[in-house]
């Protein structure tokens, strides 16, 4: 091998993601709610960034996004270059306003209505905020300021209280919450505390353990209490994998006795800490909406009205051209005008992005729209990326945690994007196809003999779906379907166990 010094040309083919895209990418990612919140980080971060709203009052036609995939001749992409001085741009900057008097150079004053109704917008939603919700520690502390406790420190029991979990469960042993040092009195006066705790509402609560807090509901008078008692103290396993014929010789029940019991026993709450406490419900905003034409095919819009309209201050604007800025002043005016014109580029490509890959999906999914979920189609985000002519990447993000809003409801966009299988006849079946089919086959098997998973096979090939037992077994647990010995019906059932 010979080593060398010296200079030489080379052809490299190289891909660089610049910075710009790497922007675009970002904000076509972003779900609505996000980008709202995105704008609203620039303009605080960018002084030459202005909102322009949409303002219904205003004549037809002077609103900016009136018609967005049409822009005029003056309405060239701004461009900051480094290496000059951009006066070009600049000076375009400024001939947008010869044709427009000084009165308009700023934001058009709302209408008093408008005005009123978005104040009356934002009292109503205030209005509707939700209070917090009461927590299980708070329920109970209510109740423990309502009582005397004579012979248990009230200490102990405000201990335990705010150590239980959030179903209303004690966490691990009671001797643990004590110091390493304590004394058998003191773990005695814990354990008295605790059962003055299991006295208290929810039925349930201070348990240590399911079984338990199963018997702290059973109070007297109700129907089957012992014999519901019985089941909890030592035949839980035996109801989860409804080996009833097992408890009726162990008991001695009958086994219309023992379903009946079981009956009551589902109304008791296993986890009655869970009903106290904030439950969060994330908020779902529709990216796209869909609506159906009266010749029969949909066409989707953007749900984008209240991401603002965005552009670059005229008050900047003036004070280049004016000749008043300092060097240092240009050299910042620049600087934001660069970052502000990317962020109104990319919020425009994610909008003609979004656009085109939505209605290609809906394009796709129509029989989806007209019939229902089991008539999706098969459908690959490669297919979508081949009929937008973007790459599969630029799809993935487009329809990353964005929603849709259809006349059947609204579903993530990913959900349009489904694999399947070939059928008997050969045609592609989807997944979501076989799973509704597989439940239809549950729901109408006899019970007293239910489909194994090997006859739920044979059931599936009857229909013309070809499926692994393997993939009928994942998808039953998947869908919370029980085994066929947990969906059997042993009261109308004569053969043995």
């Amino acid at each position: 091998m010979r080593l060398s010094f010296g200079q030489e040309q080379r052809l490299v083919q190289k891909q660089v993601l610049a910075p710009r895209m790497i922007q675009s990418m970002e904000i076509l990612q972003l779900p609505l709610i996000e980008l709202q919140e995105r704008i609203d980080q620039e303009m605080n971060e960018n002084p030459l960034l202005e909102m322009q709203e949409n303002d219904p009052d205003l004549p037809e036609g002077t609103n900016d996004r009136e018609n967005p995939d049409a822009p005029s001749s003056e309405e060239r992409e701004l461009v900051v270059d480094e290496t000059t001085n951009n006066e070009a741009d600049f000076e375009r900057l400024m001939q947008l306003n010869d044709d427009v008097p000084d009165h308009f150079d700023e934001v058009p004053r709302r209408s008093i209505n408008r005005m009123e109704e978005d104040a009356q917008r934002k009292h109503d939603a205030m209005a509707n905020v939700t209070s917090r919700p009461l927590t299980l520690h708070e329920h109970l502390m209510a109740q423990l300021g309502e009582l005397e406790v004579d012979d248990v420190p009230r200490a102990y029991v405000e201990l335990i209280i705010y150590n239980l979990d959030t179903n209303g469960y004690v966490q691990g042993q009671l001797e643990d919450l004590l110091p390493a040092a304590a004394t058998a009195d003191q773990v005695a006066l814990m354990h008295k505390a605790l059962a003055f705790i299991q006295q208290l509402e929810p039925a349930g609560v201070g348990a240590r353990d399911l079984r338990e807090c199963l018997l702290l509901q059973l109070k007297p008078g109700l129907a089957h209490a012992d014999e519901m008692k019985a089941l909890v103290s030592g035949h839980l396993t035996d109801l989860a994998e409804n080996r009833l014929p097992t408890i009726e010789r162990k008991t001695g029940y009958s086994i219309e006795t023992i379903q009946a019991a079981w009956a009551e026993l589902r109304k008791l709450n296993p986890h009655p800490g869970a009903t106290f406490g904030e439950k969060f419900v994330p908020t779902i905003t529709p990216d796209v909406i869909v609506e159906k034409l009266e010749d029969g095919t949909y066409q989707i819009r953007l749900e984008d009205g209240r991401t603002p309209s965005l552009r670059i201050s005229e008050h900047y604007k003036r004070r280049w051209s004016s000749g008043q800025a300092s060097a240092e002043e240009k050299e910042f005016i620049k600087r934001k005008v660069n970052s502000a014109q990317w962020l109104i580029d990319s919020i425009q490509q994610r909008r003609n992005t979004l656009t085109r890959v939505a209605q290609a999906i809906v394009d796709h999914q129509t029989q989806f729209l007209d019939e229902g979920p089991e008539h999706i189609e098969p459908l690959k985000m490669q297919q979508i990326a081949d009929k937008v002519g973007v790459h599969v990447t630029t799809v993935s993000r487009a329809v990353d945690d964005k929603w849709i809003q259809t006349p059947r409801g609204i579903y993530p966009l990913k959900r349009f994007f489904v694999g399947g299988t070939v059928s008997a006849d050969g045609e592609e079946v989807t997944w979501d196809a076989i799973r509704i089919k597989l439940q239809e086959l549950v729901d109408g098997e006899d019970k007293r003999k239910p489909y194994s998973d090997d006859e739920l096979v044979k059931e599936l090939q009857r229909h013309g779906l070809k499926v692994a037992r393997r993939t009928v077994t994942k998808y039953r647990q998947k869908m919370g379907i029980p085994s066929s010995r947990q969906r059997r019906d042993w009261s109308k059932s004569n053969g043995a166990v």
